[in-house]
Parts: C-alpha cells; structure tokens; sequence
C-alpha cells in the first residue's frame, strides 16, 4: 500500500509559471489494486512515480510506503555511467541483499544487451539504458513495480517479454503503470489514478476512469 499524507508538489517552468502537480492529496492506493496512472502529458506522471519511489521529495506532506518499492522503470538516474551494466547490476544487488551472481546472470538474459553489458552505461542509448533499468528491476523482489512507457522500448518481441514478465510478478507483486496506451492500462491495471491540473481523482473501476481521461484530453 502506498499512502499520501496532504502532499503537495509543484515545479518552475521555464517561462516562470508554476505548474501543480498534486495539491493536499490524502489517498491509500489499495495493495491488491493495480494502477493506472494517466493525465494530459506535462500533468505530472512520472514526477508521481518518482514521488512514490523516493527519488524525488514533495513540497509538503508525507508519502508512507508498505514494503518494497522499484525505481520507475526507465529511470536509471541510480545507475553510475562510468560503471558497465554488470557492474551495476552487482552494484545494486548489494544494496538489496540479492545475490550478486544471480541478479548479474538475469540482467544478462532479460536485458539481451550482449556485449553491451560489459560497457560503461555512459555509452548506452536511451532504449538501451532502459532495457538495462528494467532487467534489474525485475531481477530484484519488490512489492511494488513502477512502470513509466517502459514496456514501449525495443522491438515487438522484447515488449511482449516485458508484459509476460510484468503478468508473472503481477501473481504476487502490485503495479503503477503510466502510459498513453489504453491497451496496455487494461492488459495490466484495473483501477485509475488521473492527474488534472494539481488534482487527483481515484476510479475504483478502469473502465470509468479511462472514460473520463478521454474527456479531459478531448477524445
């Protein structure tokens, strides 16, 4: 379970205007339910995911999270660029108790980076860097898994991989998926969390939820 306790969060833009992010809020995100996270684009989903992780702090009020919570899957901000992939694999595993031989062997397998593994993360494209943060995320236990467009990188089979593997953890595990994609929100998420302009608005059902971000994006 994750619980927001009166959290705020907002940013400068560039042009010097404040943008609201989430104001006041105080909601559970129940631990049986999987989360679909969605609002306009710049409405503040990853800033949220990235909230719920721990890797960035709101203004004000508390966020209390119930057991173990994964970085954003893409975000690799926690990786050093000047270590290979493996490396950071074993880093981590370190940090999370976890064999550092079986996480480095799944990394391997999952990622399919090759010899890419071997090569300081510096050097890595985007997708690649992704591939890397998601196979490591996957390789540690976590009660909860952030999505952030994840499942998007590389080719139709690597996507397929990912939402076999995300199925697989989903037995036992709680996602909080961002995505644009309606059909990947109802493959894995069975509840909404939507974003509007510093207000957010829990749906027990998908289905509604999903119906009034079509309404707010105009579709």
């Amino acid at each position: 379970m994750i619980d927001f306790h009166n959290v705020s969060k907002s940013y400068r833009l560039r042009n010097g205007q404040v943008r609201q992010i989430m104001r006041g809020l105080t909601l559970s995100l129940p631990r049986e339910r999987n989360v679909a996270l969605v609002g306009r684009n710049g409405a503040g989903k990853s800033t949220t995911l990235k909230l719920i992780s721990g890797n960035l702090m709101p203004d004000r009020g508390t966020i209390i999270r119930h057991g173990r919570v994964s970085w954003p899957m893409g975000f690799s901000g926690g990786m050093h660029p000047a270590l290979t992939g493996r490396q950071n694999a074993r880093f981590i595993a370190r940090i999370y108790g976890a064999d550092t031989d079986e996480m480095a062997d799944f990394v391997a397998d999952f990622s399919e980076l090759g010899a890419f593994l071997d090569m300081p993360v510096q050097t890595y494209s985007s997708g690649m860097r992704a591939r890397l943060a998601f196979g490591i995320s996957l390789a540690a236990e976590f009660d909860t898994y952030l999505i952030d467009e994840i499942t998007e990188v590389g080719d139709a089979a690597f996507r397929k991989k990912c939402r076999d593997a995300f199925r697989a953890r989903m037995q036992t595990a709680q996602v909080i998926v961002a995505a644009h994609s309606e059909a990947t929100l109802r493959s894995m998420c069975d509840s909404v969390l939507l974003l509007d302009n510093g207000v957010v608005r829990w749906f027990d059902d998908l289905e509604e939820g999903l119906r009034e971000y079509r309404k707010l994006i105009g579709v």
